[in-house]
């Protein structure tokens, strides 16, 4: 798929208008390239999902989010 194509069909602006994001699914806050517990585009994710869930250290993230926090390297 062409780059200009993916950005029309699978992003938004984000909310501070300064980049782009994945859109939701169907309404809901599931990613848009989550197909059951699977991601569609694993070899080529995005930089906003590649660190998940320890750099989306939002307020309250566990309680939309079910995942488990991984240390990253270097922690232990």
């Amino acid at each position: 798929m062409a780059e200009h194509d993916f950005v029309q069909e699978f992003t938004r602006i984000r909310a501070n208008r300064t980049g782009l994001s994945l859109i939701d699914k169907d309404s809901s806050s599931e990613c848009i390239m989550l197909d059951g517990d699977e991601c569609r585009i694993q070899e080529v994710k995005p930089v906003q999902c590649r660190g998940f869930p320890n750099t989306w250290n939002f307020p309250g993230w566990e309680k939309e989010c079910q995942a488990i926090e991984v240390p990253l390297r270097g922690e232990a």
